[in-house]
This record gives C-alpha cells, structure tokens and sequence, in this order.
C-alpha cells in the first residue's frame, strides 16, 4: 500500500508540540510522574515517526542503489520529500511549512537514516541550519521571500568549509567587498553538501578582513546569480547520493539586504547552529546503526552452523546485546539533547556528546555486523557494506571527533574549575 502524500501532509500539520504544557501535564498525569523517559513522544511524534518509517521503506527503500550508482537523489523522490512536508518540518504553518517541533526534525533524520543516511543529510542540513536559521535571523521580508520556497520546492545548503578551514572554520579565505549597497563575494568553498540540487546557498564570507573572524558574514546567495558557479559533485567513499561540490564566486554582486543576520556575526551563527546541526548527525548515525543492526539480526536467526542458528551461540548473543545496548544510548543521548534545544537550554556540551558517541557507536556497529553475516556481508547484494561505508563521514563532518571531544573538555574543566571555588 503506497503512502498517501495529502494523508502525510496532514500529519505533519502538529498540532501539539511537546512544549504545549497542557499535554506535558496530560502525560505526567498518565505516568504518575512529572520527569518521562527520553524516549516518550508526542502523539504527534508518534504518528511521524511510524509515516515516515513507511514513507522511507516505499519510497526510498527502492531507489536506494540506483541513486548511489548515479551519485545524486531522484527528482521524483526529492519532490515527494517537499509533497509530504520533510524538507521544511519545522517551518511555520503560515510559511506552508509542517509547524512541528525540533524532535520532529530529529525523528525524520533517524528513520530515513535507517534506509539512506544521503537522503538524511538532505533533509538534516534544510531543517537543521539553513530552515533554522532563516526562521530566527531573516527580516521579515527574507523569510516571505524564502521559507514557503524551502518548504515547497527549494533544496539548500550552508557553505562555510574551504580548503584551507575545515577543524579550523572561522579562517576563511571567501571576502565580501563593500561596493556601494552591495557586496562583491570572491573565493571558494568545498565539500557543500545538497549543492547538486541547492536553489539557495547560505555562504560565510569575509567583509572585514582586517577585524578577522569577526567580519565574517552570512549572505544569501540564489543558484542563478552571475558569477557564482556549483562545480561537479566530488566522487565519495559513502553517501553517494548526497551531492557534495565545490562552490566558486567570482565577482559576485550581493544586494546588502541578502545579509542573513547581523553584519559580522557570521562567526556566531556558525558555531551556534552547528551545535544544532550535531543534533541532526547523531539522529543520522543512531538511524543508520538501527538500520545496519535490524538488518543482520534476522539473518542470525536464519544463517545456520553446526547445526543451529548462529543466533543461539552464546558469543554472538553477548555481542548482540553490547550492541543493542550501545545504540540505545547513543539514541538516549541525542533525544536528551533534542529535547534541551527545545527546551532552550545550553545544549552544547550534550550535543557533541551525542554526535560523538552516536558516530562512534554507529561505526562499531557496522562492522560487528558484517562479521555476523560473514562472507556476504562483504558483497554489494546486502546493505551492510553500504551502511559501512555511509558510517565513515559521521566522524567528519560538522566537526570531527576531536572538536567535539575539545568541546566536551572545555565543560568539563569549567564545570570542575566552579566546583573547586
């Protein structure tokens, strides 16, 4: 039975966010406590949770190896994502968005993860930074202009990476010289991810050199703009699909009221709403875990040795469990730190925790579950060697393993630094 698309659209219509405190006293009245478990959801987090699961299995299941093999997302799967409102989840109703709160976003990421992590970064990177930060930065005019066409029909991305600021993001090399009431961008940006498929670019560039990180900029920059090109998508080791190019500006002229935010505050956007955006990798690498891990433990309870399944050796049970175990609180970690963005709370510190172990864990994962398969699992005719190699980047990008784990100890010496006191 195919989806219904008017059917999904209606159910990402929310209603009741979970910060409605009506429905957060309903459901502490139901448990008899007013702390729930990080996994309780929303009636309505609940019913995307299970649309989408099904959305992802019709829809995407099927296209899976074809759009690795062309190396980009099929048109007609990425207009179903814009029909069925997952390409702007949290985007107000008034805008044509779904109006659903930021575990929503989180729930999306997890299940489309759990078929293709490069669909997930699609969808990850327009809800979790470019959606996110249009709705909180834009004038009131950029968001007119631009949150109904990214709820709609208009795929973005965030371009800060260069060739020379990848850990080391605010030494940028793009500048933005002041010309009248515009601004003349120049340079280059690498691995932007959705840039195959992006109608609009959030680009960090330099207006002030001389005030160094501090003039860096956040301008709006549309596909079609003379002197601004997207080059060919770069060949990946994993999430094929998922267009990543280098962007070029050459002499391009930006009116002064496509600056996002405030002049020179770019740097502080960018840090931001990363921490958001770590959110949103480790809700892909806890999807793509389950997905690897729900994969492989039927087939150890087909797969039969020495006369009985492989399931029943003690050894594989225990390593079954460890890593049923490990996904599990790599997803607690991430749903409590989805729930701390809602709640507008320093999430910082839970957010590169999740993001570190969700990638760390997911990594583990998918080689103890190519091991279980044994042999085939090597072969490209089952979906453990692709989630393997999907698993790589997770320790990448949006910050490496070692800016995450920097960013854990800098809490941790500050927390240790007060107590001392």
């Amino acid at each position: 039975m195919q989806s219904s698309p008017k059917l999904l659209k209606t159910l990402l219509k929310c209603s009741r966010p979970l910060q409605n405190n009506l429905l957060a006293r309903n459901w502490s009245t139901a448990v008899g406590s007013t702390h729930l478990p990080l996994d309780i959801l929303s009636e309505d987090e609940i019913t995307m949770k299970e649309t989408v699961a099904r959305f992802a299995k019709e829809q995407i299941a099927p296209k899976v190896r074809e759009m690795e093999a062309n190396g980009t997302i099929d048109n007609d799967l990425l207009k179903q994502l814009f029909i069925n409102g997952l390409m702007g989840v949290e985007i107000p109703t008034d805008y044509n968005g779904s109006g659903c709160n930021f575990m929503t976003t989180i729930q999306v990421i997890e299940e489309i993860s759990k078929v293709d992590p490069a669909v997930a970064v699609l969808v990850d990177i327009q809800n979790t930074l470019v959606n996110a930060i249009l709705m909180k930065l834009g004038t009131e005019e950029q968001k007119a202009k631009y949150l109904p066409k990214l709820a709609t029909e208009m795929c973005s991305s965030f371009a800060l990476s260069e060739t020379s600021s990848g850990s080391d993001a605010f030494s940028l090399k793009t500048t933005a010289k002041k010309d009248g009431d515009h601004f003349i961008l120049n340079g280059s940006k690498m691995w932007i991810s959705n840039s195959d498929h992006a109608g609009l670019f959030l680009v960090m560039a330099n207006a002030n050199p001389e005030a160094g990180y501090k003039g860096i900029t956040t301008f709006i920059v549309e596909r079609d703009t003379p002197g601004f090109s997207v080059a060919k998508p770069e060949k990946k080791l994993g999430i094929c699909a998922s267009g990543t190019c280098m962007l070029n500006f050459d002499s391009v002229k930006i009116h002064e009221s496509q600056i996002l935010g405030q002049f020179g505050h770019g740097y502080k956007y960018a840090a931001g709403f990363l921490n958001e955006g770590r959110v949103g990798i480790a809700a892909q690498m806890v999807g793509l875990a389950q997905g690897c891990f729900d994969a492989t433990v039927p087939y150890t309870l087909e797969r039969k040795q020495f006369g009985r399944e492989i399931y029943q050796f003690q050894g594989v049970q225990h390593q079954i469990a460890q890593i049923a175990t490990q996904i599990e609180a790599a997803r607690l970690l991430t749903y409590n730190a989805a729930r701390l963005v809602e709640q507008k709370k320093d999430f910082v510190k839970q957010a590169a925790m999740a993001k570190y172990f969700a990638a760390e864990v997911a990594q583990n994962v998918t080689i103890k579950c190519i091991d279980w398969m044994g042999g085939v699992g090597f072969t490209k005719d089952f979906p453990q060697e692709k989630f393997y190699r999907d698993v790589k980047v997770g320790s990448i990008y949006e910050g490496t393993y070692n800016m995450q784990l920097n960013t854990i100890a800098k809490y941790i010496h500050k927390f240790y630094s007060n107590f001392s006191k």
